[in-house]
């Protein structure tokens, strides 16, 4: 395909995702899936057959990227299809397998406390305490603006997270208060003429920048290391434990599902399959019939 039919193509390809509205994330992703499927092809996108949506999904079955990577790129390859070419025939072509339904590794208390009490200095220990402490993903923690603080409520505004949405999380005392030690040592080398508001909690190192979440999740492993924690965890692994705690702690689900920002319920309640504290504490059937054949015993010795 030549150089000026691709642009046009990926242009037109923005311009639909621009229209519907989707994020730059998932923008991204549906580029980089259609780029693949081109180096797969090694011809233009436009004159695809259904053999070659065929052989390419038995390409990535056989490869070994995650059932979720390949969910993941043939979304953006059906995109191509049912909104920029319009050829429906073919993107009914594309199948979804199911994912692996798989239980999210959780930190416990201890975990936590160690984790944080490891951290460097000042501003990983914020970090981190915002991304456990308030349920926070990593990028709504990095693109935290002073204005997004209101301390005379007691809440975090969460500015056009995920799916964008908004929400408010829980301000803990313990968050506020390192919080405000940060701000005393955060470099206002970029932004000292921006308005106090729109000033980035964690700037960059470059103008009018926030930390990067891949800078957060570097801090991360290394804080985990540090702490001696061997469990596979990632930054989100925070977030989990965070939903999980408040669920053993009996807090309503509804209340989490509205501070972890889910559309749906059934989302938030996959946390009771790994609350351990709650799981442990369901009295087995099979102590109820000990306890039911004592009873009788004793009533026929009285």
């Amino acid at each position: 395909m030549s150089t000026h039919k691709t642009s046009l193509l990926q242009q037109r390809m923005i311009e639909d995702m621009d229209a519907r509205n989707l994020t730059a994330g998932s923008q991204r992703g549906h580029l980089y899936a259609c780029k693949k499927f081109a180096a797969f092809l090694h011809r233009p996108l436009d004159t695809v057959t259904r053999e070659d949506l065929r052989q390419f999904q038995l390409h990535l079955a056989e490869s070994e990227v995650s059932t979720c990577t390949r969910n993941g790129i043939m979304s953006g390859v059906k995109f191509l299809y049912r909104f920029t070419l319009r050829r429906l025939g073919l993107a009914q072509e594309i199948y979804h397998p199911k994912e692996p339904q798989k239980i999210p590794v959780i930190l416990s208390p201890t975990e936590i406390k160690r984790l944080l009490l490891m951290a460097r200095s000042l501003q990983p220990r914020t970090l981190l305490s915002l991304a456990y402490g308030c349920g926070m993903r990593a990028g709504e923690v990095v693109r935290l603006k002073a204005g997004d603080i209101d301390s005379a409520q007691n809440i975090i505004r969460v500015v056009q997270g995920k799916g964008r949405k908004d929400r408010n999380v829980m301000l803990p005392p313990q968050v506020l208060k390192l919080l405000r030690q940060w701000w005393k040592q955060r470099s206002t080398r970029y932004d000292k003429d921006v308005v106090l508001e729109e000033r980035w909690l964690f700037p960059g190192r470059r103008p009018n920048l926030h930390l990067t979440a891949r800078q957060f999740s570097r801090i991360f492993k290394q804080t985990v290391a540090a702490a001696g924690i061997k469990k596979r965890v990632t930054l989100h692994t925070l977030r989990h434990s965070f939903a999980t705690h408040l669920l053993e702690d009996g807090v309503d689900i509804r209340y989490i599902q509205a501070l972890l920002g889910h559309s749906k319920l059934d989302t938030t309640a996959r946390y009771a399959l790994v609350a351990t504290g709650r799981i442990a504490a369901i009295e087995s059937p099979l102590d109820l019939l000990a306890r039911q054949k004592g009873k009788k015993r004793k009533s026929k010795l009285q």
